[in-house]
């Protein structure tokens, strides 16, 4: 069974999170932060992963510290819940709409820790009107989950005028991606790599 459990413990956050890549899409996710609660939920869902998140954190400070370690923490359960990446198919891509937004994500389990997030409008989408999270605050947890994951990940916002589209658009492309990736390849013999590792 592909799963794995990972607490971090700091002065600023305390951290558990649960994860099942051959599961059924059943979450649970209590962050502080209902925004991201409800990205990481759609990122469970439409990736088949039975995920479970829980987190305290300084959000008296701000955001910054939990959005951040929950996404290292994500990350490295990601990383121990593929072990030696046998069989794996490794790459992922989706498209995926919501309303008006479209994002593109494509990923590589490489090795090679990478973000490259791209927004083909040339804006940022706003904030979101009812929870103050932030383009910048997406990018960051991603770009945390990327470092310890250890994936390479590449992410074009190809349409969207709506924050909350935009971001659902993402991760459940995210999901998607991740999905495809980890799935077992029945053709595929040992590590998908000519160099033996990844």
């Amino acid at each position: 069974m592909r799963y794995a459990t990972v607490t971090r413990k700091s002065k600023e956050t305390n951290i558990t999170a649960n994860l099942k890549l051959d599961g059924n899409g059943k979450t649970s996710v209590k962050t502080g932060i209902p925004f991201l609660d409800h990205m990481l939920t759609l990122l469970g869902t439409h990736g088949l992963f039975d995920l479970t998140v829980k987190a305290s954190g300084d959000l008296q400070v701000d955001r910054h510290h939990t959005n951040e370690d929950i996404g290292l923490v994500l990350g490295e359960a990601l990383d121990r819940a593929l072990g030696g990446r046998k069989g794996i198919t490794r790459f992922g891509f989706a498209y995926v709409p919501m309303d008006e937004a479209l994002a593109r994500v494509v990923l590589d389990i490489s090795g090679r820790p990478k973000l490259v997030l791209r927004d083909a409008r040339g804006v940022h989408p706003e904030l979101s009107s009812s929870t103050d999270y932030s383009w910048g605050d997406a990018e960051h947890f991603l770009e945390s989950f990327v470092r310890t994951s250890k994936i390479t990940l590449h992410i074009d916002v190809l349409a969207g005028s709506d924050f909350h589209h935009t971001c659902e658009a993402v991760f459940k492309a995210l999901g998607r991606s991740l999905e495809q990736a980890t799935r077992i390849h029945p053709r595929v013999k040992g590590v998908p790599s000519s160099k033996g590792r990844l």
